[in-house]
């Protein structure tokens, strides 16, 4: 099969795949989405962040060595469950297809050809090289746009790491999602109640997500 390899455990024959939904559609959707709702930025931004991912890909299924997914699928898997959980602001949903831009395509913040107030938003995301990761997450937290998009972010990295990721980067990822993700999310439920609702959602799916993958090292560890 093209996007799954098979594994046995106990006789039994599982399939890890690639991808959890197909970028296509997900494109489609929140293109319809974006127009239906006269979300004129997040529209341009869904566009603009695909022709600049254009040919990149996300790590490869460590299960199986040159299966990688189009990078593309990141922004737009969170651009999706955040619509999902009731988040249509412009500005936000402009912000998670944007993200990784200036990260990974060479850019700065300040060439984006968006509005300031995505910008600004995008700058807060993008880390600086040298930059202590206490003080990343700090200016995070005191944007409700930034706070929230990192949120939806690292809920979307932890669902595909333990295909994706080595033991080492994953142990790393468990440690930092709990010292500085989960206060994040505290502070999005006191201070940002807007997204009280998605806090729940993505905490749950967050904590849930993280105990399965601490069960599966020890176990490994253990065998």
């Amino acid at each position: 099969m093209d996007n799954s390899v098979h594994k046995k455990t106990k006789g039994k024959v599982m399939e890890i795949r690639d991808k959890i939904f197909s970028e296509v559609n997900m494109y489609k959707r929140l293109k319809k989405a974006a127009k239906a709702e006269e979300l004129t930025n997040f529209e341009k931004a869904i566009d603009y962040a695909k022709t600049m991912h254009n040919g990149m890909k996300r790590k490869s299924n460590r299960y199986r060595k040159g299966t990688e997914v189009p990078y593309i699928a990141h922004p737009l898997m969170m651009a999706c469950h955040a619509h999902a959980l009731g988040i249509k602001d412009d500005t936000v949903l402009s912000v998670i297809m944007l993200h990784d831009v200036c990260e990974e395509c060479d850019i700065t913040p300040e060439q984006l050809p968006f509005p300031k107030e995505i910008t600004e938003e995008v700058k807060r995301l993008t880390k600086k090289e040298g930059q202590e990761t206490s003080e990343y997450y700090r200016i995070i937290g005191e944007s409700s746009t930034a706070s929230i998009v990192k949120a939806l972010d690292r809920v979307n990295n932890v669902s595909t790491m333990a295909s994706s990721f080595p033991k080492y980067k994953e142990l790393e990822y468990i440690e930092e999602t709990e010292k500085y993700v989960y206060p994040l999310l505290d502070k999005i439920k006191i201070e940002y109640t807007d997204y009280s609702d998605a806090v729940f959602v993505i905490k749950y799916h967050l904590r849930a997500l993280l105990e399965t993958s601490k069960c599966l090292i020890i176990g490994e560890n253990i065998n």
